[in-house]
């Protein structure tokens, strides 16, 4: 049996690395052969697609049709509704090169029929019913909702840096303003000089403009992409202003300082969280180490003393 379990372990562990490697792969494909092509049209070479296909690896001539094939499929069968939903999320996430709506779903369908081979597997190996059931829920569910699970951390993270990084560039955009520049000029020297999530949207904003996109539906979007409230609620402040003729630089001095203020409340609410956040490790961790350590020797004196060396 445990030789059994051990080649189930390293064919898990052999599918995982190649299920890496092929997202890997199939992420920076498209980049590779933009890039190719680019660089073939600026030598004044005609490309020759064929032989550019025939030099590829592996897993972009074989296993990348696999997965479209089965991202087609599973886009039959997935809801609508969830593939809005993944787009979202992917939008949150910073739009990953390589990465649709599409592709994640044929991923989440992919672990979830790994997930439910492997569990199966491992489960009738054991010869335990039950637990063949529980092991396929289990990994079942594990192989289906880690892209999401992934994905949403990689969005949160990512709303966390804009949110962090929000404060200081309201201060530079008020002073921007103040100093004589325009707001779009402002802007531009934001995206200039803070690196980040924030600054790659509103460069994004502001090429929106140059396109010819309204102000507000420009700002609107930029709402839309982030999802932060504090980022909103500046959002609804321009737009309003910017519909009633009221000055940009007073409406940008009193969004700094509440998002000044906002960073502060934020900060001493995580203060006042630290206490409760290492009362349990204080409790199941650092106090019976030290219960040992202090209490340790004072007891067996006692316990020799009482009732003798044994």
């Amino acid at each position: 049996m445990s030789e059994m379990l051990l080649a189930f372990a390293l064919v898990a562990t052999f599918s995982a690395v190649m299920l890496g490697g092929l997202a890997f792969d199939v992420s920076t494909l498209d980049r590779r052969r933009e890039v190719r092509l680019l660089e073939s049209r600026l030598e004044g070479v005609n490309p020759n697609l064929r032989d550019q296909e025939l030099e590829g690896s592996l897993l972009s001539r074989v296993i990348r049709p696999t997965l479209d094939a089965v991202a087609r499929l599973a886009l039959r069968f997935t809801p609508l509704g969830m593939r809005q939903r993944l787009a979202h999320k992917l939008v949150l996430a910073g739009s990953p090169a390589g990465w649709d709506a599409e592709k994640l779903a044929a991923l989440k369908v992919m672990g979830l029929a790994g997930g439910t081979a492997f569990a199966l597997l491992l489960g009738l190996g054991s010869g335990k019913p039950g637990l063949a059931i529980t092991m396929t829920l289990l990994f079942g569910g594990i192989g289906y909702f880690a892209c999401d699970a992934v994905l949403g951390g990689r969005a949160q993270r990512r709303q966390a840096e804009i949110q962090k990084a929000l404060p200081d560039t309201m201060d530079l955009l008020t002073i921007s303003v103040e100093a004589g520049l325009g707001f779009d000029a402002a802007m531009a020297q934001v995206v200039s000089n803070v690196p980040g999530p924030l600054s790659q949207e509103i460069a994004r904003m502001l090429h929106e403009l140059q396109l010819g996109v309204s102000r507000a539906d420009a700002f609107r979007m930029l709402a839309d992409r982030t999802d932060v409230d504090e980022l909103k609620a500046f959002v609804v402040s321009m737009i309003q202003a910017n519909r009633f003729g009221v000055g940009v630089a007073n409406v940008l001095r009193a969004q700094s300082k509440e998002l000044r203020q906002k960073r502060r409340q934020r900060a001493e609410r995580k203060a006042m969280q630290t206490p409760v956040k290492i009362l349990f490790p204080l409790i199941f961790c650092v106090l019976p180490a030290l219960f040992v350590v202090v209490m340790g020797p004072g007891a067996i004196r006692i316990f020799q003393a009482f009732f003798g060396t044994p």
